[in-house]
């Protein structure tokens, strides 16, 4: 049976892409921040769940239960990391921003070196992160979210390259960039091409089984992620 961990699994994407995998018939650790959820989870799925309560901005504690876990699994196939916070912030609330920057920024980091290095020691393995269609440009309404996924993409890039120096060639990266999902993380009002929850992690799912390098949710935003790389900034100003 395979392994695998999902971190931020108590609601959104995470929670629908272990239900996937346990239909698919993983093992999973799940994690979360709310306790409460993740026991409701376990008594929903039984034996094939683990649960993990843990907030992915206090790092030493991420590695704590990411050791906790590998200990008790062996060898983990897949790390899927889903926790993520935003908030629309023109007025730059330092709380919001310093939370965004915890979260989507140093935590995870410290669960994308955790996974890496084990990966590496295993000299196999699966990491997805997901990231946002928010990756491609910066935006005035949001800027720390924005940018954060920005860092995440990059990181993501720079851990495939990395994967030149594992022998076995057996260590995937994977960037899921999500659109507009119908999630609490759909930033703002009016939002356009809005993914149903079970569409969106369906692709996920697949993109993931298929070992993409990159991915966009739904398809169609691979368009809009083309345009976003050719328009000048002026004209970014001038729209947003």
């Amino acid at each position: 049976m395979k392994k695998a961990i999902v971190f931020g699994a108590t609601s959104g994407i995470g929670k629908a892409l272990t239900e996937l995998l346990l239909q698919d018939n993983y093992q999973v650790a799940v994690t979360g921040r709310r306790l409460d959820k993740l026991k409701t989870f376990e008594e929903q799925h039984g034996k094939n769940v683990l649960i993990k309560q843990n907030d992915i901005q206090d790092v030493d504690h991420v590695e704590v239960v990411f050791n906790e876990i590998v200990k008790k699994f062996g060898v983990v196939d897949l790390v899927i990391q889903s926790s993520g916070v935003g908030y629309v912030n023109s007025e730059l609330d330092w709380e919001k921003e310093n939370q965004t920057i915890n979260t989507n920024v140093l935590g995870v980091t410290k669960l994308y070196d955790l996974a890496y290095k084990l990966f590496k020691k295993q000299g196999l393995g699966h990491l997805v992160g997901i990231s946002s269609i928010a990756s491609i440009r910066g935006n005035r309404f949001a800027p720390a979210y924005f940018a954060s996924k920005a860092y995440q993409k990059a990181y993501l890039e720079s851990l495939y390259l990395k994967t030149k120096t594992i022998p076995s060639k057996k260590v995937f990266i994977t960037d899921i960039r999500p659109g507009f999902v119908d999630t609490a993380m759909a930033l703002g009002d009016g939002v356009f091409w809005l993914v149903p929850l079970e569409k969106a992690s369906k692709q996920i799912f697949s993109a993931i089984k298929r070992k993409r390098r990159v991915a966009y949710i739904s398809r169609r935003w691979r368009l809009i992620a083309w345009v976003l790389k050719i328009v000048p900034a002026w004209i970014m100003k001038k729209l947003t």
